[in-house]
């Protein structure tokens, strides 16, 4: 299985872990875990914000959190940003909305704690 992580996914994954609950060992037997440049670039944004931080700066601890979580990057297409159009007005947030577009495009599973990207069906698993 394919899964991309969303971006409180991804730093509870570095974090604490035991946050993940029984989704903890879907992302340790997943065949590629992936990490969007959306969720570095919402990271930088709230960092910079000062409504997150993560020890280091947002490129540093990417990279650590890449080799420690064997992530892969998935990098935003143009192909990714068009389909968000066809989704349907589950969700109202830019950065969650570019996330399942990339997770249906790319045969991928969103697993978010978001509650309400649910409503986007197969592409999406709750953590928790």
């Amino acid at each position: 299985m394919r899964l991309l992580l969303d971006t409180h996914v991804l730093v509870w994954a570095a974090a604490v872990p035991e946050r993940l609950g029984a989704a903890g060992q879907l992302v340790a037997d997943a065949d590629r875990r992936l990490v969007s440049a959306v969720s570095v670039w919402e990271l930088a944004i709230k960092q910079h914000l000062g409504k997150l931080s993560v020890g280091s700066d947002v490129r540093t601890w990417t990279r650590r959190m890449t080799t420690e979580l064997a992530l892969e990057h998935l990098p935003v297409s143009a192909e990714h940003a068009a389909a968000v159009e066809h989704l349907p007005d589950v969700h109202r947030d830019p950065f969650d909305r570019l996330l399942v577009a990339q997770a249906v495009a790319e045969g991928a599973v969103l697993l978010t704690a978001d509650e309400r990207l649910l409503g986007y069906g197969d592409a999406v698993r709750l953590v928790g």
